[in-house]
């Protein structure tokens, strides 16, 4: 759900970001050729989901806060998309699978450690993304950001990884030893989306500091509406795991015995 400022040019800040990307994608890779060789293969499709997410990540990198319809875009692409692309592509799944049973067993107490409970915890997550959104629009962070180079590298690195947490919280195929109960996920959720339309609304009626009542109501649209797909999706998900989770209720259920003994 967060949608932060980025530097006025994708030069400095985002450089050493895009790099970053890249060397998400490789160590990826190379994590996938080292299962396929122990005779472990990756799904294809996930790997796919890790590489569109970081495509989608990085284009949204190279778009920069003027004019800020292009920065809306930029909002959807690196803090919604992208990470629900790369929550989906199941890294940490990956990294028990690849990694040796020692380091494995590492990362196994690292994810249940108490930091990770409250980082992973839908309304910390909620709040760090959706706070976040609020905090940079409502504020002058927004033009501060376009102008200070280090903010146009901190800030979209939160982005990106805010909106992974936030997703990462409420959906994906990777394992979470504190995840939260799917209805307390539903209403997060639910109160974050709501948050995050109120937002693109209020945008239109009080613009960020700098940016023109016309490029306010041209960004507040494109977060409203492209917001709209990943936001159903991520409902979607909810839904299916609900369902899953209702087939699996019903299979463990014993059937109800005949009133005439059959």
């Amino acid at each position: 759900m967060t949608g932060h400022e980025h530097a006025h040019e994708p030069g400095w800040a985002g450089a050493p970001l895009l790099v970053v990307l890249a060397a998400a994608g490789a160590v990826y890779l190379v994590a996938v050729i080292r299962l396929g060789r122990g005779g472990r293969p990756w799904p294809l499709a996930r790997t796919a989901l890790w590489l569109a997410g970081l495509a989608t990540a990085a284009a949204g990198l190279l778009t920069g806060p003027a004019p800020f319809a292009a920065h809306m875009v930029g909002h959807v692409l690196l803090g919604m998309l992208g990470p629900m692309l790369l929550v989906l592509a199941a890294p940490v799944t990956l990294a028990l699978r690849a990694l040796p049973v020692r380091r494995a067993r590492r990362l196994s107490r690292v994810l249940r450690s108490t930091p990770v409970a409250v980082l992973t915890s839908p309304v910390v997550a909620a709040l760090l993304s959706v706070g976040g959104l609020w905090l940079l629009y409502r504020t002058d962070l927004h033009a501060a950001a376009a102008h200070d180079p280090l903010l146009g590298l901190v800030v979209p690195a939160h982005v990106l990884l805010a909106g992974y947490l936030f997703t990462a919280a409420l959906v994906g195929p990777d394992p979470q030893p504190h995840r939260a109960h799917l209805g307390v996920r539903a209403a997060v959720l639910v109160l974050a989306v709501a948050a995050h339309n109120v937002l693109a609304k209020a945008l239109v009626a009080v613009p960020p500091t700098g940016v023109t009542d016309a490029d306010a109501l041209a960004g507040g649209q494109l977060m409203y509406y492209l917001g709209a797909p990943v936001e159903i999706a991520l409902f979607v998900l909810l839904g299916r795991e609900w369902a899953a989770g209702d087939r699996r209720a019903r299979r463990r259920s014993p059937a109800p015995s005949s009133p005439l003994g059959r």
